[in-house]
């Protein structure tokens, strides 16, 4: 039986069922999900769906990432609700690509973990799969593991198994309309130009969960517990200087009571140049290379290449500013002498993370 796998939480509890309904039957899993993104994501989901397969003696497939064509598929059904007429055309595509890839390796049902999803309709992931089973002659198999407690058990083994937890189905159109119900920042579609590993993105998560199947190799105990913090991102930032725009880096947990300020350097404590206006700080590429012992040699070559989220976030202690100030601070070549304007997207958030612990 080949078993379409959509992620983790949903297979390992999905795939352990099957064994025991269908212990005579070789499953096989098959990971086609282009609806995930970004890449990241989809590449994070990958991952633990191995794990889990590794823990449970399953032979994993993975599909093609044609995001480009699946993208063509929902076109005009962006703004679809989630269980609409996107969702159906999502799941026909993978079912499709499921059902075909059965009959080329001669398997006579193919499922999906779909199924087990309680976001998901039965009734519309049944059709899809009847129709695709007919048409290529095998069958389909449709098991309710939801009911009876099942999504409760899902759950705990999801937790016993410490598997990744995913809270949005993958789909960038889902997000979206998620996030605006939750009035919630789409941070997963956050990706800075810099390419510095932002706090509770999925490249952060990727680093986490990899590290992890190292100290699972390594038979090294550890325990991932969670976090609330604030977080931060950053829309996008600009700098001028009598209307000539300024190369300019600006720290993280930079923010801006409006979006715009603008103002003159009014005094200096040490190497940090206030404005007087909008508490905003400037410091020379000199000085940041003398406290970060780097040594860049212009400001652009830090903006897409800058340290770590979390060593540049030290700076500001180093700078004798507290914890908990969000001013906005400003790495530049020279501190400007005449007008300045500021314009400047951001914002910051509560969230939760999680954290591995060696134990």
């Amino acid at each position: 039986m080949l078993v379409h796998i959509c992620c983790a939480v949903d297979s390992h509890y999905f795939l352990q069922k099957l064994q025991k309904e269908y212990p005579d039957e070789k499953l096989t899993g098959f990971f086609y999900d282009p609806n995930i993104h970004p890449y990241s994501e989809y590449y994070l989901r990958l991952l633990d769906v191995k794990r889990s397969c590794k823990m449970l003696g399953i032979d994993l497939i993975e599909g093609d990432y044609d995001f480009e064509n699946w993208l063509e598929a929902v076109r005009g059904l962006e703004h679809e609700p989630e269980k609409g007429s996107r969702c159906s055309v999502c799941f026909d595509r993978r079912f499709e690509v499921s059902a075909q890839k059965a009959s080329e390796m001669g398997e006579r049902m193919f499922t999906s973990t779909l199924l087990t999803s309680p976001k998901k309709s039965l009734k519309q992931l049944q059709t899809a799969g009847d129709f695709l089973a007919e048409k290529h002659g095998i069958q389909f198999v449709a098991p309710d593991y939801r009911k009876a407690s099942g999504t409760q058990e899902q759950n705990i083994l999801a937790k016993e198994d410490a598997l990744y937890r995913q809270d949005y189905c993958g789909c960038m159109y889902g997000l979206n309309i998620q996030r605006d119900q939750q009035n919630r920042l789409a941070d997963e579609l956050f990706s800075p130009i810099s390419g510095q590993v932002q706090p509770e993105s999925i490249e952060e998560r990727i680093a986490l969960y990899e590290k992890r199947l190292i100290l699972e190799e390594s038979h090294i105990p550890y325990r991932i517990i969670k976090q609330r913090f604030l977080n931060w991102r950053m829309h996008m930032g600009l700098l001028r200087i009598r209307k000539n725009v300024v190369p300019a880096h600006f720290l993280p947990y930079s923010t801006l009571k409006s979006e715009y300020t603008r103002g003159k350097i009014d005094y200096e404590t040490g190497t940090v140049h206030h404005m007087n206006r909008d508490e905003v700080k400037f410091i020379t590429l000199s000085d940041y290379n003398k406290l970060m012992k780097t040594s860049y040699e212009n400001v652009k070559a830090l903006i897409f290449s800058p340290p770590s989220f979390d060593k540049e976030v030290l700076l500001r202690t180093q700078l004798g500013i507290t914890a908990y100030d969000l001013s906005t601070i400003v790495v530049v070549e020279e501190i400007p002498t005449n007008k300045i304007e500021i314009l400047l997207q951001s914002e910051t958030y509560s969230d939760v993370k999680e954290v591995l612990i060696e134990r």
